[in-house]
């Protein structure tokens, strides 16, 4: 595992020749938000060493490092999802690389559906904590001091002051924005109507199929931590409709505004 994060990150430190402060990674249908980088460096994951690639519909699987204002910042413009069938260590290895880089701070961003009436389809939502309902912890397994405790502490996965900060943006620029805990399950097939039930029950708002693994392994790594979900359905606790990716696209795109403003404010002031 280290020497594949050393292999990793020396290949793309001679690729894209700078030190990248903030990452962000990008969920499906935001592909767009990459078009906020100037003069980007494109690297697709094919051809980094010991990236997985991704197979997801909408995740166009590309590294781009550049600027936002002043700022250097490095996009994963899709992510890897552990129902394509790779482990927890493989979907969660472009954060141990991001650390390797040189990053500190993370915006990580999400499709999801709602279990929350209030939170309808292109609203976004300002992640407060999160469940783990995927049956799996990328921390199992022999645990490197290097990269982080054995028992990191997820109290407060998502940082206090920049969520306070996300609010002030928005509000400045007059957009609403809430906030919600994410419940990250499985998949791929999407959730019942009893399990969102269950889920609503359980204190869950929003419901996804990514996310929580990557910031578990974030937290480890001394990396602090934004979430971001744009609401693409509701959940079927309040239909009968079938959800489809189409829908789920068309919804991510209602965001596509307010969510750019909102990450291109947080990168100049985290």
């Amino acid at each position: 595992m280290l020497n594949m994060i050393r292999e990793t990150a020396e290949f793309l430190k001679g690729k894209i020749g700078i030190t990248p402060g903030i990452g962000i990674i990008l969920g499906t249908g935001l592909n767009s938000i990459a078009e906020l980088l100037e003069d980007p460096i494109i690297i697709p994951y094919a051809e980094i060493p010991n990236l997985q690639v991704s197979t997801a519909p909408s995740h166009q699987g590309r590294l781009l490092a550049g600027k936002i204002g002043s700022k250097t910042v490095v996009i994963l413009q899709g992510r890897i999802h552990y129902y394509e069938g790779y482990s927890m260590q493989e979907i969660t290895f472009p954060i141990r690389v991001l650390k390797a880089l040189g990053t500190k701070k993370l915006i990580v961003t999400n499709a999801a559906g709602s279990l929350n009436e209030k939170m309808l389809p292109g609203d976004i939502v300002i992640l407060k904590d999160h469940i783990n309902f995927m049956g799996n912890n990328p921390l199992i397994g022999e645990n490197y001091p290097e990269l982080g405790d054995r028992f990191p502490s997820l109290h407060q996965p998502y940082n206090n002051e920049y969520i306070n900060l996300a609010h002030n943006i928005a509000k400045t620029n007059d957009f609403p924005l809430q906030e919600g805990v994410y419940t990250a399950v499985l998949g791929p097939s999407m959730e019942t109507k009893a399990e969102c039930k269950m889920l609503a029950k359980l204190g869950t708002d929003l419901v996804g199929m990514s996310t929580v693994p990557e910031v578990i392994v974030a937290i480890h790594s001394g990396i602090e931590v934004i979430g971001l979900s744009v609401v693409t359905n509701l959940s079927n606790i309040f239909h009968a409709k079938a959800h489809t990716q189409e829908e789920i696209r068309k919804n991510a795109a209602k965001a596509k505004k307010n969510l750019a403003l909102l990450i291109v404010e947080l990168v100049k002031k985290i």
